[in-house]
């Protein structure tokens, strides 16, 4: 007897080709779909990640497997809500996280209306990560998200804007696997996937000229960069040292005169925070890295080596509209504290902070200082190994 139908994702990588494999040897109806997204040749470098390829690579693995495939075309609903979204936020010089967004409005959003139009009771990815049930105490049914088995690939951070919903209608069947068991999986199948690299490029886009793919709708502005020294004397009055997690949360701030002109750049919108590569300044001592980006007045500040004090901050905020709970269970209140481990970008360790929640802002502060904290990015904080809940960062 079928245990109910799965549709899951068929990326054309080896991770999601286990996975439905996994999942029909479990007794589900599988259903193999591929999701065609946008796709610009001017900016992608094609030859390293075509869709096509990985479309018939997807397509030769339903065949090995043994169940339905189809491909559907999602490339409006990608350049509305994540093209658009990144371009958008570029411009106001933040840097926006494009997986997550990805898994928050395409694969757990259009994605699964789609698969539940098909009668499927369930979607399926390959995603490292895991998914436990309970029921509290009046009855309902809530879903906890937990850290992939693999330290080195856990992905759970890409899913930090899931809600109890979403979670309900999904099934993560590699997630209690680490990358070798996956491959071994794979190899033993004879599946076309087996040894294909994994992509690097950003979600559904593939690898990307990332300036190119900025120039189509931001325009090249010539500015200045200035070297902001390490001994800058608002580095010394307190913000980091001070208890108030309010003064610590806020960003420093500079002008001009706080240091010496080093050269040029064509647009702050193209740099972010702790980028390193693409300035074009050399003979330093040690290299540059952005500690800040003046929008307003088309400024880059820099500073030298990776321990300069501006690319470290022990707090950062988020507003209250950009605050999600996985787990509403556990949000807190106005006036409330609550100890997390929590992380700023994919692959970080945990690192052990406390939210501190207003009416209109959570705090966030961590018990060591954190590289290169910017706006735009997610941050998700957990307890143990279960994800409850991420922002953006202001």
């Amino acid at each position: 007897m079928k245990k109910g139908r799965v549709i899951i994702g068929l990326s054309g990588g080896v991770d999601s080709s286990v996975a439905a494999y996994l999942l029909k040897e479990q007794g589900y109806e599988v259903i193999g779909l591929f999701m065609k997204n946008w796709h610009d040749e001017s900016v992608t470098l094609s030859n390293e990640c075509p869709w096509l390829e990985d479309s018939n690579d997807a397509m030769l693995v339903a065949e090995k497997i043994g169940i339905p495939f189809q491909t559907v075309d999602l490339s409006r609903e990608y350049k509305e809500r994540i093209v658009d979204y990144m371009f958008d936020e570029y411009s106001k010089g933040r840097t926006p996280n494009p997986d997550v967004l990805c898994n928050r409005e395409i694969k757990f959003d259009v994605f699964l209306k789609i698969a539940i139009s098909l009668g499927a009771d369930y979607v399926s990815t390959g995603h490292y990560c895991q998914k436990k049930s309970f029921k509290n105490q009046s009855g309902t049914k809530i879903h906890k998200l937990i850290a992939g088995k693999d330290n080195n690939k856990d992905q759970s951070y890409f899913l930090c804007q899931l809600s109890q919903k979403q979670l309900s209608n999904v099934l993560f069947p590699i997630g209690h696997l680490n990358k070798d068991q996956v491959r071994k999986i794979a190899l033993k199948q004879n599946l076309i996937t087996a040894e294909k690299k994994d992509s690097q490029g950003l979600c559904f886009i593939g690898k990307v000229k990332l300036p190119d793919f900025l120039q189509q709708q931001l325009k090249p502005k010539m500015g200045k960069i200035i070297e902001i020294p390490t001994n800058f004397s608002n580095y010394f009055k307190s913000k980091n040292s001070d208890n108030d997690i309010l003064k610590r949360s806020i960003k420093p701030r500079y002008k001009p005169t706080d240091g010496i002109e080093v050269g040029k750049h064509n647009g702050a919108h193209f740099y972010t925070i702790g980028q390193r590569k693409g300035l074009g300044v050399g003979g330093n001592v040690e290299p540059l890295f952005i500690i800040d980006t003046d929008m307003d007045n088309n400024i880059i500040y820099v500073g030298q080596g990776k321990v300069h004090p501006g690319l470290y901050r022990l707090a950062l905020r988020v507003s209250q509209r950009d605050i999600h709970w996985v787990r509403d269970d556990l949000s807190i209140n106005s006036g409330e504290k609550l100890s997390v481990d929590a992380r700023i970008r994919y692959r970080q360790a945990l690192q052990k902070a406390t939210l501190f929640q207003t009416k209109d802002i959570m705090y966030i502060s961590f018990e060591n200082p954190q590289f290169a904290i910017t706006s735009g990015q997610f941050v998700a904080w957990y307890r143990e190994k279960e994800l409850i809940g991420s922002g953006v960062i202001s």
